[in-house]
């Protein structure tokens, strides 16, 4: 199973940024995937997960703001991030349970103020 997610960088607080996670090894279009964060000295917390079936869910602190998105032709997952705040600042994380807990390697997300 492979996770690579790109996409990230430095923004001003305000502005958008498209985080994309590719893929590989498992069957991308049955399984519920997810975007988590960790920012510095927190604990990783759950951004937005997506269903097989297209079902969204967000934190609260993302809804209206976030949106997460599958595309199974080409198993892709991706983040789209509008009206980005400093405290979005964290590690992006891709994320699909199977037997266990597979993580992306993450992509850094900077949001200036």
């Amino acid at each position: 199973v492979q996770l690579q997610a790109s996409g990230g960088g430095l923004v001003q607080a305000g502005g958008s940024l498209r985080v994309s996670c590719k893929a590989s090894g498992i069957n991308f279009s049955i399984n519920t995937m997810a975007w988590y964060r960790q920012a510095p000295g927190k604990q990783r917390e759950l951004v937005a997960e997506i269903t097989s079936g297209g079902s969204t869910n967000y934190a609260e602190s993302v809804k209206g703001r976030f949106t997460i998105a599958r595309d199974n032709s080409r198993r892709v997952l991706s983040l789209q991030m509008n009206s980005l705040k400093p405290e979005d600042t964290a590690v992006y994380y891709c994320h699909v349970s199977l037997y266990r807990d597979f993580w992306g390697r993450g992509t850094l997300v900077t949001v200036s103020s």
